[in-house]
C-alpha cells in the first residue's frame, strides 16, 4: 500500500513539473508577443499564432477564421504607433490539461491616448514542437 501511495505521489509530481514547464514556455511566448507589439511589429506578434485557415479568433460580436484574416484585422485596427500604444498582458489562470494543449486566461491593456483593455482566453497547442495559439477569445 505504501508503495502504491509513493508511486501516485511521484506520478503527480512529474505531471505538475511538466505542467509548470509547459506554462512557463507559453508565458515566454506571451512575453515575446508583448515585446514584439511594443516594438511596433505586428508580424512578429503574430508568430505565436497558428498560421492556418482553422485559427479561430473571437472578439466582441465577431468570430473570424484564418491566420491571414487575423493578421489583416490587427494591421487595420492598429495601423500607427499611436494606435498600438504599449501592450501589457497579465496571466490570471493557466492550465495544461494535456502535454500538447494549454489554456491561458488573463487581461490585456494598451496604454495610449485613449487606453483600452480587456480579457483574453487563449488555447495553445504544441504544433511541430512549437506552442501556437489556435483559439483566441479577446474582449
Amino acid at each position: 500500500m505504501k508503495l502504491f501511495f509513493l508511486i501516485q505521489v511521484l506520478f503527480c509530481s512529474v505531471l505538475h513539473a511538466q505542467n509548470t514547464h509547459h506554462i512557463n514556455a507559453i508565458r515566454n511566448c506571451l512575453n515575446d508577443q508583448q515585446n514584439a507589439w511594443n516594438r511596433g511589429s505586428i508580424d512578429d506578434f503574430m508568430k505565436h499564432y497558428w498560421n492556418h485557415d482553422s485559427l479561430r479568433f473571437v472578439s466582441g460580436k465577431n468570430i473570424s477564421m484564418g491566420f491571414t484574416t487575423a493578421l489583416e484585422n490587427y494591421k487595420n485596427h492598429y495601423n500607427t504607433p499611436e494606435a498600438m500604444g504599449r501592450l501589457t498582458f497579465t496571466v490570471v489562470y493557466a492550465d495544461c490539461p494535456t502535454k500538447n494543449a494549454c489554456i491561458l486566461s488573463g487581461t490585456w491593456n494598451i496604454a495610449r491616448a485613449t487606453p483600452i483593455g480587456g480579457r483574453f482566453t487563449l488555447l495553445w497547442k504544441k504544433i511541430q514542437g512549437h506552442w501556437k495559439i489556435v483559439y483566441d477569445h479577446t474582449s
